[in-house]
């Protein structure tokens, strides 16, 4: 590591297809390219969003894409019928999946069910914990959470000071796919609002983190807003402009003769 917290230029050498941007992290012009040469049958893969907000559509897509199939994934839940991860179910490429939310996803449910797809179902806060350990280099870690459930089964089970906590480990995936707002030229990253959920833990608790961003800026980012340091980012990718979807809309009929709200420190 260099001492401006960069990797040496000799880890990024530019490759075919890819801008060169140094000292930077290789920026790619789709995901597709983005993820040349990541992939491969039976590895895990670390994913962040939460439902439909925040996935990294395009680099799942490009995952499907690819063919590669007896995937682990870890991912907070897998989408939904169609969209989000909920397309790599229903390409069959994944064998079995870490996550806390069976969700609105049928097909997971169904499979899961049927005993066709291995799922690990992991308290969404132990989820997060244990991507936050991968990307620390802490192996594992003890919580008072799913002792005396299924949860804690065939783990080790501790007492401190009076009670008991089980044994968990830390999360480290060969790959993370990303979504984030703004990226600068170092792969610094920032998140808007929920979007942000679980995708900074994720970023962390690769081997190989791969982001796609919003916005891809030519100047670095003002240090106090950066989110993920761009030391845990290896290659980036514009995120294709698309609708983004809600997993579910609830809204509530506008009452007769409302208007905007009254401004502070006026009467209603």
């Amino acid at each position: 590591m260099t001492t401006d917290g960069t990797r040496p230029a000799g880890d990024r050498a530019p490759a075919p297809g890819t801008t060169p941007r140094a000292p930077g992290v290789r920026r790619h012009p789709d995901a597709a390219t983005a993820l040349d040469g990541l992939l491969r049958d039976g590895m895990t893969i670390a994913v962040g969003g939460f439902g439909l907000c925040g996935i990294p559509s395009d680099l799942i897509e490009a995952v499907r894409d690819s063919g590669v199939r007896g995937l682990t994934v870890v991912s907070n839940n897998m989408g939904v019928d169609g969209k989000g991860l909920g397309l790599l179910l229903e390409s069959d490429q994944v064998d079995k999946v870490l996550s806390s939310y069976v969700g609105e996803n049928k097909l997971f449910a169904q499979r899961y069910l049927d005993g066709d797809l291995e799922v690990e179902f992991v308290p969404q806060g132990t989820l997060a914990e244990r991507l936050r350990a991968g990307g620390a280099g802490i192996p594992a870690f003890y919580t008072a959470t799913g002792v005396g459930t299924p949860v804690a089964e065939g783990k080790p089970v501790e007492e401190f000071d009076g009670r008991r906590y089980v044994l968990e480990r830390g999360i480290v995936a060969d790959l993370a796919l990303v979504h984030a707002h703004r990226a600068d030229p170092y792969g610094n990253l920032t998140y808007r609002f929920t979007a942000r959920n679980f995708n900074p833990l994720v970023a962390t608790a690769g081997r190989v983190t791969v982001v796609e961003a919003e916005i891809l800026l030519d100047e670095p980012l003002d240090p106090d807003v950066v989110v993920t340091p761009g030391i845990f980012v290896d290659r980036l990718v514009p995120a294709r402009p698309r609708v983004k979807d809600i997993e579910q809309r609830t809204v509530r009929p506008r009452a007769v003769g409302v208007g905007a709200p009254t401004p502070a420190g006026k009467d209603a």
